[in-house]
């Protein structure tokens, strides 16, 4: 278990950074599953060699993986499905990984690809080092309610004016640490008019990660909200309890006198809260 988390370590410190990293967090997770794949394929011997060593470093028994296997609480008398070696290597070492594999598949899908890099692309940092209008595109493709074919080869024509713009010669921009830097530095020069359809992808680009993470926040809190006693909850009485819920840091701020003014100008009522 030490060996599969050592080899997705570097990924996961990638997506704890700024989005300057991820374009190489992509690459990071492509690395992940070729290493994955061949601890999977060749990595048995030296990963049984290095717990061998730790066993008679620690004198810990170790088993003869040609006997059978018999799991414990089942009686000894019932002949046995497999031997150690095919428990330990196909039921507990490729069974890890393949839980490993199926969560970096789930994680990063071909459309959350174009999505994370598309946005990597946009990133003004080093003066946008890693700009590339092509893979910008493939990002925006994803987009077909918002950006349509005329919209799409408009954006490229301003993508290609944008970029030699803020790029070789206005020097507002040559030293922005991020989307959000990029954000306001084009309202301030007046530039999201000039490139309107850039100034929606970047606005795009800035609401992704976090309408990601309300989602993500949104069905963690629902599992809480929503239990088998109260499960019958209309969705107006769920999306009262929800917001509140998930947005706690927002409704903490609010005071309960206005809390209850709100509710008792809602209608009449007998009494008063």
């Amino acid at each position: 278990m030490c060996t599969i988390l050592a080899i997705t370590n570097e990924l996961n410190v990638a997506f704890q950074k700024k989005e300057q990293d991820i374009a190489n967090a992509m690459i990071l997770v492509r690395v992940a599953k070729d290493r994955l794949q061949l601890l999977r394929e060749k990595g048995w011997a030296s990963l049984i060699d290095e717990v061998s060593k730790f066993c008679i470093k620690y004198d810990i028994l170790i088993p003869n993986f040609d006997e059978p296997y018999v799991i414990l609480g089942i009686s000894r008398r019932r002949v046995a499905e497999c031997n150690f070696f095919h428990h330990y290597h196909a039921v507990v070492l490729c069974k890890i990984i393949d839980w490993q594999f199926q969560e970096l598949n789930n994680r990063f899908d071909e459309v959350t690809t174009e999505l994370l890099l598309g946005v990597a692309y946009l990133n003004p940092v080093n003066v946008f080092q890693v700009f590339d209008i092509d893979k910008i595109l493939r990002l925006v493709k994803l987009y077909p309610d918002d950006f349509d074919k005329y919209s799409i080869v408009d954006l490229h024509f301003q993508l290609e004016n944008y970029i030699v713009d803020v790029r070789d010669h206005d020097k507002r921009f040559f030293d922005l640490k991020g989307l959000g830097d990029l954000s306001k530095k084009l309202v301030e020069t007046k530039k999201h008019e000039t490139y309107p359809l850039v100034f929606r992808l970047v606005k795009f680009a800035l609401l992704l990660p976090v309408a990601t993470a309300t989602v993500e926040r949104a069905f963690s809190a629902m599992k809480l909200i929503k239990t088998d006693l109260r499960n019958r909850m209309d969705d107006e009485l769920l999306s009262g309890c929800l917001v509140p819920y998930i947005e706690k840091e927002l409704f903490s701020n609010i005071s309960n006198e206005a809390i209850m003014n709100t509710f008792q100008n809602m209608k009449t009522r007998r009494g008063e809260l």
